[in-house]
């Protein structure tokens, strides 16, 4: 596993339930701010069970494919809370987690992956 993909993990299992982040969010905390599509390949190709990749979307809260199944997305994210139309997410500033982050916050991360 290469460290990008380690890091951006576990970035991706810090998003609390009920809480969206981009694929742009999760590459600049995990250290590759222009990285958003090696995101979006790291979440398809991930089916680890504990890594909440439905908490992810795309920018301005589009709900991108999820392994071909937007539907199991739209599912996961309701069950949490959140509203969800066909093709993204409802009051989407007021549920993402990029607001809540620190610069801070991000830098420890990138240092407790590294490890």
């Amino acid at each position: 596993m290469s460290d990008f993909r380690r890091r951006v993990l576990a970035v991706v299992r810090r998003i609390p339930p009920g809480r969206v982040a981009t694929y742009g969010d999760v590459a600049d905390w995990a250290g590759r701010p222009r990285a958003w599509r090696a995101v979006g390949n790291i979440m398809r190709e991930c089916h680890e069970p504990a890594t909440p990749c439905h908490r992810v979307v795309g920018a301005g809260g589009a709900l991108g494919g999820y392994g071909g199944n937007p539907q199991l997305k739209r599912e996961l994210l309701r069950a949490e809370g959140l509203q969800v139309g066909i093709a993204r997410i409802r009051r989407f500033r007021d549920v993402r987690w990029a607001t809540k982050v620190s610069k801070e916050a991000s830098r420890k991360w990138k240092v407790e992956t590294e490890k």
